[in-house]
């Protein structure tokens, strides 16, 4: 009975704590209700990616427990994303169909209170957002298993569209089907990188079961959901969306893998002082050219983070080169070696400075 007694009496401090929460968040709201009107009549952005960044820091580093700061920023983000929908929903679209990656990292960087919009293809994105149908696309642009999404970057040659904000994803695979059990499956099925991600568990566990591709691990899951002898490679989330059960969960042959998205629009990410910017030109056919766009950068002391190449469509046999820097666009070194770079190029274009992230932020 004492027991009962102080459960009860906790459950009280809880229900009260629940009452001040619900103020204190409707309060909040009728805030960012002013805010919105403030934005409007001064012509400014709804969306600030900066501002989020900085509240989400500044939030998780209050908690002294037993909340850590990843789970306040979980939290947070869906108090802002509450609040910017009061403020104005914002339509947001990704590579679909539900329960994807690229839906997971919609979710992850603009939280449930947007609009997500799902499109069949990465260049529906692109179109969408260049259209004004959408305020913002995400579309995956690499992942350290299996490399750069060169549909991504082929599209970024000709798109007037800025990065704004990326989106690490830890990548985790699980086996689903209807039943969860291992029994009277004839087909696994999934993206043909979710296959080879899978391939060594695979190989060790079903040796004799025969495997699909399919475009995406959500139709995977759509279709174990519709055929009890189809089993998906896919994502949790997937699971819950298609009401599948885990056969076996973290599959993948490398537990490390990470995907990274962009967020596409046609507003640019203002300086944070903890910035990427992403470049993207076509050198000059001449000897040593390549290494003198290098040079501008290594003079200044500026670190590289990635540099792809790709065909350059519309001129055969030559190249363009996308590279990631440390820094902001309006750095003063990272200024002046866009300008020398620019003076080597048939074709430069500058896609964006933004926020840097970190897996789950």
């Amino acid at each position: 009975m004492k027991n009962s007694g102080k459960l009860k009496q906790l459950r009280k401090r809880i229900d009260s704590l629940d009452v001040e929460l619900v103020k204190l968040l409707n309060k909040r709201a009728s805030i960012a209700v002013e805010v919105g009107k403030t934005k409007l009549a001064e012509s400014k952005e709804f969306y600030v990616p900066e501002r989020e960044r900085e509240v989400l820091n500044k939030v998780s580093a209050l908690s002294k427990g037993p909340l850590n700061a990843k789970l306040i920023k979980n939290i947070y983000r869906e108090i802002m994303s509450a609040t910017l929908s009061v403020e104005k929903p914002l339509k947001i679209a990704f590579l679909g169909p539900l329960g994807t990656f690229t839906h997971q990292a919609a979710m992850q960087h603009f939280g449930l209170s947007g609009s997500l919009n799902p499109k069949k293809d990465i260049s529906e994105v692109f179109d969408a957002v260049d259209r004004g149908m959408a305020d913002y696309g995400v579309v995956p642009v690499e992942s350290s298993a299996e490399g750069a999404v060169t549909h991504t970057l082929d599209l970024f040659v000709t798109s007037t569209l800025k990065i704004c904000a990326e989106v690490m994803v830890e990548i985790s695979m699980s086996l689903l089907n209807k039943s969860g059990k291992m029994e009277k499956i004839a087909k696994v099925c999934s993206h043909p990188h979710g296959l080879a991600q899978c391939s060594k568990w695979l190989k060790t566990h079903m040796p004799n079961v025969s495997t699909m591709d399919v475009s995406s691990t959500a139709m995977a899951a759509e279709m174990a959901s519709m055929d009890s002898s189809i089993a998906a490679i896919s994502s949790e989330a997937a699971a819950k969306i298609y009401d599948l059960k885990a056969v076996e969960r973290k599959i993948e042959d490398n537990p490390n893998n990470i995907t990274r998205f962009l967020v596409i629009s046609k507003k640019e990410a203002k300086k944070t002082g903890h910035d990427k910017t992403s470049v993207l030109f076509a050198i000059k056919d001449a000897p040593g050219a390549l290494f003198k766009m290098l040079g501008a950068f290594a003079r200044r002391n500026i670190n590289l983070t990635k540099i792809e190449s790709r065909p350059l469509r519309t001129k055969a046999w030559q190249y363009v080169f996308f590279v990631d820097i440390d820094g902001h666009a309006t750095d003063k070194k990272i200024k002046d070696a866009i300008h020398d770079v620019s003076e080597l190029s048939s074709f430069i274009k500058v896609l964006g400075s933004y926020p840097k992230s970190s897996i789950g932020a």
